[in-house]
């Protein structure tokens, strides 16, 4: 299996260059990603738990989904894609903002993004594919924002620092 590749860029978001995903986290390089919330009609988040096998944050909880583009591959395609691919269904998605993070994980890898934020909207149950997600769950936005103060260590590191952005845009943007 050929490793996938990410999409190195600069900060304003232009392509500088291609390398291997587990060496632009070995190295901290600035990438392009996105990260995709989906809520329902009860304005609740669906949340996906990651796999217990994934190589970093296995069992953590985070975003519906997020992921790289590839090469040659629109933002709202790239999200589309992995929404299909992680949970099993497609719906519109809709870019919201974009932002640079850097986040470092335990086990000595770091996630260093320009990260395009999406959301879109589905009411029914997702088709989780069970090499990528563990469980999955609904929750209320004020109730995801009150369980990650009291319970940090259950969410991923970059979907602490994605949902503070994602909660701000929100307050500031009646969608």
């Amino acid at each position: 299996m050929i490793e996938e590749k990410v999409i190195l860029v600069n900060e304003q978001d232009e392509q500088i260059g291609l390398m291997p995903k587990l060496e632009a986290h070995e190295k901290a390089v600035l990438h392009r990603a996105f990260s995709v919330f989906v809520l329902n009609k009860n304005n609740e988040i669906m949340l996906q738990q990651r796999a217990h096998h994934k190589y970093h944050s296995p069992l953590l909880w985070t975003n519906t989904c997020c992921s790289h583009q590839r090469e040659g591959e629109a933002n709202i395609q790239a999200g589309t894609r992995r929404l299909q691919e992680e949970m099993g269904f497609v719906t519109e998605l809709k870019e919201l903002f974009h932002f640079i993070y850097k986040a470092p994980f335990d086990n000595g890898l770091t996630e260093h993004e320009l990260d395009h934020v999406m959301i879109g909207y589905f009411n029914d149950e997702p088709q989780i594919n069970d090499d990528e997600v563990e469980s999955w769950k609904w929750m209320a936005i004020d109730d995801v924002k009150t369980d990650m103060e009291q319970n940090p260590d259950i969410y991923t590191v970059w979907f602490k620092i994605i949902f503070d952005e994602f909660y701000h845009f929100l307050e500031d943007h009646k969608l």
